[in-house]
């Protein structure tokens, strides 16, 4: 069987090429987006555009490591944006040595948006992903090109035997050389549009895939670094990875079909620009979570609740996945299942919540309608 002529090995690579009229019609619908989430956001006060950038940074985490097939706890990674950023939230629980790592890498593409990138900056931040050495049972060469000891970097799926390789990355003689010409164009004050060198810078990236593990995440944090760029704001509100998780199939098919064809991207680039509209198109519901979230507590600012009660309603509140009954909130709060009754109990006598009209022997709660 012929091998594939990845497109990192064609004489002109990386000289990227694409349809200028199909990108630019693209690119104005996205822009139009784009102006219309940030002029909506830009009427809001400070503290709801912080509370709206904490749900965004929270997602844009979650979701981009979700990608790869790694889960995070959601509470963890909004606990530690929230105490990194200063933010006073409710319910903040404590965040282990991996996850303020990641949350270190993203803040720090998406608050020093301006800053160069350098070869240093991307070691410190794959650090960051994997501050053991550790890339699950496997140790990695952290903050460090890729040396290729044990063969060269593929992308492989399937079982032992049945293995299919969806791409090769260049060899690791390449790198240096490679990440350099990456970053002179990343750093460039070139004339391109922003939204398009973010599909570009990712595209670029994940191809000549420098590192162990963490690619993917890396360059989803230097497409969220350019979009913050082109906002001109350290507050995110939409986020890419959070689409790009709903779309991951064809994000998976597209690098695959784009990597193994020519210089012309142009199904790369629309396919790109196309996720990123949807993206700002579903951040319409982030935003009435956030207004949701905040009228609720403005409500009950003054309201006794004990910290467990608060976890669990910032839950509801972020749409809580299934039905709430007493287990799970005594699971969820580490506390037995009489102290999550009177927790609960307490709250329907506030009017807080109500159990579900649903049938059946189990009981379950939900948040009155009246409050949010």
């Amino acid at each position: 069987m012929r091998r594939i002529r990845y497109i990192h090995e064609l004489a002109q690579w990386p000289d990227f090429t694409w349809d200028q009229t199909l990108v630019n019609e693209l690119l104005a619908q996205t822009r139009y987006l784009q102006g219309k989430v940030l002029g909506r956001m830009e009427s809001l006060g400070f503290q709801l555009q912080a509370d709206a950038s904490l749900v965004t940074l929270t997602h844009e985490i979650v979701k981009s490591s979700e990608i790869e097939g790694e889960l995070l706890p959601q509470e963890q990674v909004r606990s530690s944006l929230a105490r990194k950023l200063g933010l006073e939230v409710a319910g903040l629980v404590a965040s282990n040595r991996n996850i303020d790592g990641i949350v270190e890498l993203m803040l720090d593409a998406t608050q020093n948006f301006n800053q160069p990138l350098t070869a240093e900056r991307l070691f410190h931040w794959h650090r960051n992903l994997f501050p053991d050495g550790f890339s699950g049972a496997y140790r990695i060469n952290t903050g460090n090109w890729r040396t290729d000891e044990t063969g060269p970097m593929q992308v492989v799926s399937g079982a032992m035997g049945k293995e299919r390789i969806h791409f090769e990355a260049p060899a690791a003689n390449r790198l240096a050389a490679e990440m350099e010409k990456f970053l002179m164009w990343f750093n460039s004050g070139s004339t391109m549009d922003l939204l398009l060198k973010s599909a570009v810078a990712h595209f670029w990236f994940v191809t000549i895939h420098p590192f162990d593990d963490g690619n993917g995440r890396i360059a989803r944090a230097l497409s969220e670094m350019l979009l913050a760029r082109s906002d001109n704001s350290t507050k995110r509100f939409y986020s890419l990875s959070a689409q790009i998780r709903k779309e991951r199939n064809e994000y998976y098919n597209h690098l695959e079909k784009s990597q193994g064809g020519d210089l012309n991207i142009t199904k790369w680039m629309v396919w790109y620009l196309t996720c990123l509209s949807h993206s700002l198109e579903s951040t319409t519901q982030d935003l009435n979570s956030v207004l949701g979230r905040a009228t609720f507590w403005e409500k009950h600012k003054t309201t006794d609740l004990n910290a467990r009660q608060k976890l669990m309603l910032n839950k509801l509140l972020d749409g809580f996945e299934g039905k709430l009954n007493t287990s799970k909130w005594a699971k969820m709060t580490k506390t037995s299942q009489d102290t999550a009754l009177r927790d609960i109990q307490a709250l329907i006598e506030l009017k807080i919540l109500e159990k579900e009209n649903s049938g059946g022997r189990s009981t379950y709660y939900i948040l009155r309608l009246t409050t949010t």
